[in-house]
């Protein structure tokens, strides 16, 4: 199982012959927010037999992202995000894309995959506007690897539960400004949450991509950092669970233990 990092949330995860996209962000700047690491996705990137959407944010339900993919793509989204955001609905017919809504504990497959949907601590809600009924997900992908896709979170009571044992865990630590609000992982939280759900891999993500213009300056360390963070913070909560920090593009493996 091979999983690979585009940089913020947006990861091609390879297992048993299905690619699974989580989160597809694939612009050099939006709204307020600039990339300033690592280089656009090659057009490779949006090929994915599965797309998995964890919420509503538009640096994770992107449009323009989501109209690149293949006319068939199923898109899983959560229940509710076709009445939430209209635009979606029209993608969904002018691009034929299989856009399926799903909430906690509902599942898809996908190929020899079966992906699970399950709870996740953040305001789901397309901003500014929006509803509270929207929820934001994470995602459990079985395959010949169970890898959990945490989206964006905070920690929460009944996390290691709900994902159930996990060889893989993708875990946000950082944002895109330099401060993290309610409903966020950062190094430390996301460290607490690896020793509870005990992968023997880790990668973390949603860090060092986007910043805001004009915030080139102020407290850059909350933007290059908390990858590397996470790996020493995890040494010390979870010390049985390899950590891998790829860099934009680059590719992590993953072996089941013979």
């Amino acid at each position: 199982m091979e999983i690979t990092w585009w940089g913020h949330a947006s990861a091609t995860l390879s297992d048993s012959g299905t690619r699974v996209l989580t989160d597809p962000l694939f612009a050099s700047r939006l709204a307020h927010l600039r990339r300033r690491r690592g280089a656009l996705p090659p057009a490779s990137a949006t090929l994915a037999d599965v797309v998995v959407v964890s919420h509503l944010h538009a640096d994770h339900l992107h449009l323009p992202s989501l109209a690149r993919l293949a006319p068939g793509t199923l898109v899983v989204v959560p229940r509710g995000a076709l009445a939430a955001v209209p635009k979606l609905r029209g993608l969904r017919g002018l691009r034929e894309l299989d856009v399926v809504e799903v909430g906690p504990g509902d599942e898809v497959h996908a190929g020899a995959l079966r992906v699970r949907a399950v709870e996740a601590a953040h305001d789901g809600r397309r901003l500014p506007f929006g509803s509270h009924t929207v929820p934001a997900l994470g995602y459990v992908v079985h395959g010949e690897a169970v890898t959990y896709f945490a989206g964006d979170t905070g920690l929460f009571a009944g996390m290691a539960e709900q994902v159930g044992r996990c060889d893989v865990a993708l875990l946000p630590v950082g944002g895109w400004g330099p401060f993290l609000g309610h409903g966020h992982l950062d190094p430390g939280r996301a460290a607490r949450a690896l020793a509870g759900l005990a992968p023997s891999l880790a990668v973390p993500v949603h860090y060092g991509t986007y910043w805001p213009i004009g915030l080139d300056a102020v407290r850059p360390h909350e933007f290059h950092s908390p990858g590397t963070e996470f790996a020493r913070l995890a040494a010390r909560e979870a010390p049985g669970v390899t950590v891998r920090t790829p860099a934009h593009g680059e590719s992590v493996q993953w072996e089941a233990k013979r």
